[in-house]
């Protein structure tokens, strides 16, 4: 068509036009320069006569800036750029793509600015979060005798809101009102997320009685837009009230209702409410399915993830590079490393491994399954890592006890330019903390102050309190505490009851119990642990005044449970549960390992059972821990040699730790025990963590 003589006299632009297009576009930017030959192609290659409708249509396609200043300068030789619909174009065009300057400058060279150019400019500055140039903006349009529209303030919130600036969207909102204007769905849905990232619920609760005195109550954005402020705001209940009033059952609600109930904890109400959109047939997205594996890991539901990720894959959903990262956490928590290492081939097939977060969850997954020399090669092979990328191997290396790997690694992430955070020091003392690393312990927590500028968090003390305390410097550990310049938390007292029980100190052990149970009254673990200290000393009278204070609370032990993974199917073993298929079996083989090692002179420890009752009878209930379930059902159910690997929700006691050992040795037997501290690799007799734990 460039040949056409008919095109070239009906104006299509000359070789001369062409240049001062190009050379205009080279002129800004170096970055310009390179796009100029691209779009010299584009000019002499595309049917582009100087047209008032054809020009609108290029800038509508328009995908980058340096090609709408190109056809903007097309625009401006040809002399079409004053054309009101031509200059709409390209104040859109530009707003569109971010360039707010320009479309300024658009703006003010148009001879008619209407309430569309008006609204569009303060739309455009209010979603970079000038708040102040787009109020100047709205004060000028008055005084040009211009008046603000419904869509003008739409423009303006929804533009504040989706910057961030959540506090001036609630108020471009109020003052809206009180000017007159009635806020239509688009309005209250804007102002709705914004007043729910700022959790002005009151504010929030206003706007819901205005939607019921409306009518638009309704409508699908403004129903999404309730339930994600009251999620958002912590209103659990008046989640699910505006569902059920609503009966919206679409993919947008559905979102903001697993997102509203998981941020408050409410992950059996999510999981009910999700069963009842797939069983009506919704048909729900990737990021449907993603948000309700994400909200029961949050939760501590795993299997229920583990299972939901099944079933979105059966149901043709495929996951994506943010469904990884969220389940696999629960494949980590559950011991179920198959699962895993699906998840990783998958993520290799779609060329997710690039993505960062990826590649940590995937660290983070092989480390927690016990596999820390697969987690190090992912961790070489990740291409551009970030914090959370080194902190996820270090910590690996904190939880297997291999200080000298995670200082050494904290050494070379410090090489490497990667600036290390708060969860950095807390992986790297805590590493020092499991292999007794006492003085760089306190090496790192002091370099953490004085030479990164990082001020201790409550976790930092509480590695202090541990590294300390396992030290058996209880005193200095309690001096720690009371040193600090805020209140010390559960965790700091619980650090400190901990060693107690390891060095039997009653004293601090009640002192810390104390406060603990001013600070958690309804944890048993703390009443537990303070008995098992009494009881330890054989304190009989202290450990029935613990068990007589629980009971008068209605507080009962938490039982304890691990899993194991056989087969690819992942078994929980609950302490005193007999509804295991194989129980029989699992007792059987329990009683046998108990008689060759009563043969072999191993005895029980018996100090670590709670009641005070005959030694036989401690026998017997030390012989149902969960770790012992899940070992005896793995050495029944796999090949002589294969390693076993269990994860415990509470930490592994003396006795249970002294039998695993054994067991290693005597089955010949590699077992992994991951408790709620560090794992333990049991190996020919001997624990990885050299019995200091």
């Amino acid at each position: 068509m460039l040949h056409d003589p008919n095109w070239i006299s009906a104006g299509a632009p000359s070789s001369k036009l062409l240049e001062s297009i190009i050379s205009w576009h080279q002129a800004p930017t170096k970055q310009m320069y390179q796009h100029s030959n691209t779009l010299l192609h584009f000019l002499r290659h595309v049917s582009f006569p100087p047209d008032a409708h054809l020009l609108p249509s290029a800038l509508k396609s328009c995908p980058a800036q340096p090609l709408a200043r190109a056809l903007h300068a097309a625009a401006a030789v040809s002399g079409l750029a004053e054309d009101p619909f031509v200059a709409s174009s390209l104040l859109h065009t530009y707003l569109r793509l971010g360039a707010t300057s320009d479309a300024r400058g658009v703006f003010e060279r148009m001879p008619d600015k209407s309430v569309v150019g008006w609204s569009a400019l303060i739309a455009g500055y209010s979603a970079r979060g000038d708040a102040e140039a787009a109020w100047g903006l709205l004060g000028r349009m008055r005084s040009a005798g211009v008046e603000p529209n419904v869509i003008t303030w739409n423009g303006l919130i929804s533009g504040l809101n989706r910057s961030g600036s959540a506090i001036d969207a609630a108020k471009a909102l109020v003052r809206m009102h009180g000017e007159g204007f009635l806020p239509d769905a688009t309005s209250v849905s804007c102002a709705l997320s914004a007043v729910g990232d700022v959790k002005l619920v009151s504010i929030g609760e206003q706007l819901h009685g205005y939607v019921v005195k409306t009518g638009c109550r309704l409508d699908q954005h403004v129903v999404t837009a309730l339930i994600d402020m009251y999620g958002k705001c912590g209103r659990a209940d008046e989640i699910s009230h505006v569902f059920h009033e609503s009966s919206h059952m679409d993919v947008a609600s559905c979102n903001a209702l697993v997102a509203g109930l998981s941020r408050n904890a409410q992950v059996s109400e999510a999981l009910l409410l999700f069963s009842e959109f797939v069983s009506r047939g919704v048909e729900l997205n990737v990021v449907s399915w993603t948000s309700i594996v994400a909200c029961c890991v949050q939760n501590g539901k795993d299997l229920e993830a583990v299972d939901l990720f099944r079933k979105m894959q059966s149901k043709g959903i495929e996951p994506n590079s943010v469904t990884i990262p969220c389940v696999l956490p629960a494949f980590a928590n559950v011991a179920a490393l198959m699962h895993g290492r699906s998840a990783h081939c998958f993520s290799l097939r779609k060329g997710f491994l690039h993505d960062v977060y990826v590649g940590s969850a995937l660290v983070d997954m092989y480390a927690k399954c016990g596999k820390v020399r697969d987690a190090r090669t992912i961790f070489d092979a990740i291409p551009s890592k970030n914090t959370v990328s080194w902190n996820a191997m270090i910590g690996g290396y904190a939880m297997h006890g291999e200080a000298a790997n995670a200082v050494q690694l904290f050494c070379l992430m410090q090489k490497c330019k990667q600036k290390p955070d708060l969860v950095t020091f807390t992986c790297v003392i805590g590493a020092c903390g499991q292999a007794g690393l006492t003085e760089e312990g306190r090496r790192y927590f002091n370099e953490m102050q004085h030479t990164h500028g990082i001020s201790p968090r409550m976790e930092h003390y509480a590695c202090m309190v541990t590294l300390l305390g396992r030290a058996g410097k209880l005193d200095e550990a309690y001096d720690l505490i009371n040193e600090m310049s805020f209140e010390p938390d559960g965790c700091i007292w619980g650090s400190l009851l901990g060693s107690c029980r390891v060095y039997g100190n009653v004293f601090l052990a009640e002192v810390a119990a104390e406060k603990l149970f001013e600070l958690e009254p309804e944890n048993t673990g703390n009443y537990v642990l303070l008995s098992n200290i009494y009881a330890s000393k054989k304190m009989w009278d202290g450990v029935n005044r613990v068990r007589d204070q629980m009971k008068n609370m209605g507080l009962k032990k938490e039982k304890g449970c691990s899993w194991i993974e056989i087969k690819n199917k992942v078994h929980m073993l609950l302490a005193g549960d007999n509804s295991h298929p194989m129980m029989t079996a699992i007792t059987e083989k329990l009683k046998q390992l108990t008689i060759e090692m009563s043969r072999l002179g191993f005895a029980p420890s018996t100090d670590f059972v709670l009641h005070d009752v005959e030694e036989q009878e401690k026998d017997d209930i030390l012989a149902v821990h969960s770790e012992k379930l899940a070992v005896a059902l793995g050495l029944i159910s796999t090949s002589p040699g294969t390693p076993l690997r269990v994860i415990k929700n509470l930490r592994i006691c003396g006795d249970c730790h002294e039998a695993m050992k054994f067991i290693s040795c005597f089955e010949g037997r590699d077992i992994s025990v991951r408790d709620t501290n560090r794992f333990h690799h049991f190996k020919d007799g001997k624990c990885s963590c050299g019995d200091y734990w």
